[in-house]
C-alpha cells in the first residue's frame, strides 16, 4: 500500500455559538514542514496539534487552516476591531515620529491576523471538539493520500514491467551485435596485418576477452533483481517507503546506464533510451510518495 504526500482533509466543528472549518493540505517535501494558520487563541494548543499531525502525516509540506464558517457557507471575514486597533497605533506612531504613512489601510490589510475571527476562551468541551475536528480532518487527508497512492502504485508497477519488457527485447540484438563485432574486428586486423604475421590462437584469446567486456548478462540479472525489489517494496506493509523506492530507482538507473555504455549497437541504444524514459517517470512519481 502506497501513500501519496499530496492530500486534502476537511472537517467542521462548533465552538461556543460559532462554527469553524478545519482544513489540512499537504504537498511533497523531504521532511515534515508544518505551517500552522489559526486564530491567536489557538496558539496555546499549537504544540499538541502539531504533535498529533506529525505523528500521522509523517512527511510533506502541510498547511493547517482554521477559519470561521459564515452562515452563507463562506469562511473567514475581517476582524474590524483588530483593524481599527492597528490603524490607531499606526496613526499615533506616524504623528509622534513625524513619518508619513501614506495609504495606511492597504498596509494593515497585509497583516496576517486581520482576517482571523475572534474566538472566546476555550472551555473543556471546546478543546475536546477541537481535537476531534483535527482528527477528522486528518482521517480525511490520510484517506485522500491513500487513494492517490493506489493510483501511483498502479502506474509504478506498469512502468517497472515496461522496463523488464524492454530488457527482454535486448536479447536478439545482443546475438547479432556480437557476431557483427567479431567480423568487424577480424576484418580490421586483416586490413592492417599480413595473414602470416597473425597468431590465430592469441587473436582468438584477445577477441574472446574483448567480447566478454561487452557482455551485459550480469547487468541484466542485477536489473531484474532491482526491479523485483522495487515491486516487493511497493507491497510492504509500512506507510513510509518513498525514500527507499528512490534509492532502488538509483540502482536501476546504474544498471541501465551500464548496459547503454556497453551496447555498441544502435538498436540496443534505442531500447536503453526507452528504459531511461520509463525510469525518469518513475523517479518523478516516487518524489510524491510518503
Amino acid at each position: 500500500m502506497l501513500y501519496s504526500m499530496t492530500g486534502y482533509g476537511k472537517s467542521s466543528i462548533k465552538l461556543g455559538d460559532k462554527s469553524y472549518i478545519i482544513e489540512i493540505k499537504s504537498l511533497n517535501s523531504k521532511s515534515l514542514d508544518l505551517n500552522f494558520k489559526a486564530v491567536a487563541e489557538l496558539r496555546g494548543k499549537e504544540i499538541d496539534i502539531r504533535k498529533l499531525i506529525s505523528s500521522q502525516l509523517i512527511r510533506g509540506k502541510v498547511d493547517l487552516f482554521f477559519q470561521e464558517e459564515k452562515s452563507n457557507g463562506m469562511t473567514g471575514g475581517l476582524n474590524f476591531n483588530l483593524i481599527e486597533n492597528y490603524y490607531q497605533q499606526l496613526m499615533k506612531f506616524s504623528e509622534e515620529k513625524n513619518i508619513p504613512l501614506g495609504d495606511v489601510v492597504p498596509a494593515i490589510l497585509r497583516f496576517q491576523d486581520i482576517s482571523k475571527a475572534e474566538l472566546a476562551e476555550l472551555n473543556d468541551d471546546d478543546i475536546v471538539a477541537l481535537y476531534k475536528g483535527v482528527e477528522e480532518a486528518l482521517k480525511n487527508i490520510i484517506q485522500f493520500r491513500k487513494d492517490e497512492g493506489t493510483q501511483l502504485e498502479k502506474d509504478l508497477i506498469e512502468r517497472i514491467q515496461a522496463i523488464q519488457q524492454l530488457k527482454s527485447e535486448l536479447q536478439p540484438h545482443e546475438e547479432s551485435r556480437i557476431e557483427k563485432l567479431r567480423e568487424k574486428l577480424k576484418q580490421d586486423v586483416a586490413n592492417h596485418v599480413t595473414e602470416g604475421a597473425i597468431d590465430n590462437n592469441r587473436f582468438e584469446e584477445e577477441l574472446i576477452y574483448y567480447l566478454e567486456k561487452m557482455d551485459i548478462n550480469e547487468e541484466k540479472v542485477r536489473l531484474d533483481t532491482h526491479c523485483l525489489y522495487f515491486t516487493e517494496t511497493l507491497q510492504e506493509d509500512v506507510m513510509e517507503k518513498g525514500k527507499k523506492l528512490g534509492f532502488i530507482g538509483q540502482e536501476i538507473g546504474r544498471e541501465i546506464n551500464t548496459i547503454g555504455s556497453k551496447a555498441n549497437d544502435a538498436n540496443m541504444q534505442k531500447i536503453v533510451v526507452q528504459m531511461k524514459d520509463e525510469l525518469e517517470k518513475i523517479k518523478e512519481q516516487v518524489l510524491n510518495i510518503l
